[in-house]
């Protein structure tokens, strides 16, 4: 049985610092929330793919505790990047690191995917590490939504696991009329789609 010690220590933020888009970064995130202990190897791969305007404004669709829309604020601070995620926790999470890393330009919100993001907010890029058992039905209404909410020439960036690879080739391609495989490593693919 775990000392009161011991969960105390578990019931502590976790903190760590790394390098993302060339700057340094510093998280916080908690026990519960995607890989909090480390940016995980499918956020990483897409980062490393993803080209970001100065005055873009984009989207972290499912930011956890914001790597990803954090990223894009530094890379788009003349842009503002909104990050949004179904867990309270992730919210909280993401919005003390986007003050902890003063990065002004971005934000978090609550949302069911697009549900919840005011309907008249557009983007130039919409990023999203997409969780392996989100469902068709979800992954259906995200690529649908992102395509209706991004600007002409907006990009959609997302990463998956290998296995997910040709659905979302035969979606963005049926969504969007186009699909670009940019990186497929060991377990991660990075695609994009972009809007006519």
């Amino acid at each position: 049985m775990l000392t009161k010690q011991e969960l105390d220590k578990y019931r502590e933020d976790i903190v760590f610092e790394t390098q993302l888009v060339g700057r340094p970064f510093v998280f916080r995130s908690t026990w519960g929330l995607f890989s909090p202990r480390e940016i995980d190897e499918g956020t990483r791969l897409l980062l490393q793919h993803v080209e970001v305007g100065p005055d873009d404004n984009c989207l972290d669709l499912g930011c956890g505790y914001g790597p990803i829309g954090l990223a894009l604020a530094a890379l788009a601070p003349g842009g503002r990047t909104l990050m949004v995620d179904k867990d309270f926790v992730a919210v909280e999470f993401s919005n003390r690191n986007v003050a902890f890393n003063r990065l002004p330009n971005a934000r978090a919100q609550l949302s069911d995917g697009f549900r919840h993001i005011d309907p008249t907010l557009r983007f130039d890029l919409i990023a999203s590490n997409i969780p392996a058992k989100v469902g068709k039905e979800a992954l259906s209404l995200y690529l649908h939504d992102a395509r209706q909410r991004l600007n002409s020439g907006g990009r959609l960036y997302v990463v998956t696991i290998n296995g997910l690879r040709e659905f979302m080739k035969r979606n963005l391609t049926e969504v969007f009329g186009n699909y670009d495989k940019l990186k497929q490593g060991a377990h991660y693919t990075v695609a994009l789609a972009v809007r006519d």
